[in-house]
């Protein structure tokens, strides 16, 4: 595999695990029982944009070292998975 290929997938993944992350640890101004005047109450309280981003290249790089692991060092890929899924011959 190319390293364009691995960029392109950590790429892809750190999108995905952004989205996943994004929800985590947000506190609304309802919470606070601090609305700001013209906002909806469910807002969040302040950003967080940087622990998020900072959490999701932590994690995308450990799932990128293990699917680095499993095809690099073991030799897997998405061709065996029909031979490791009991039942799907």
């Amino acid at each position: 595999m190319s390293w364009v290929s691995l960029v392109a997938i950590y790429f892809v993944m750190w999108w995905l695990v952004l989205f996943a992350i994004l929800p985590f640890g947000v506190k609304t101004q309802d919470d606070d029982d601090n609305v700001t005047l013209g906002t909806v109450s469910s807002a969040p309280r302040g950003p967080h944009m940087l622990r998020a981003v900072i959490w999701t290249t932590i994690v995308t790089t450990i799932i990128m070292g293990i699917y680095g692991w499993l095809t690099l060092g073991l030799g897997y890929s998405f061709d065996d998975i029909p031979r490791m899924v009991p039942g799907s011959d």
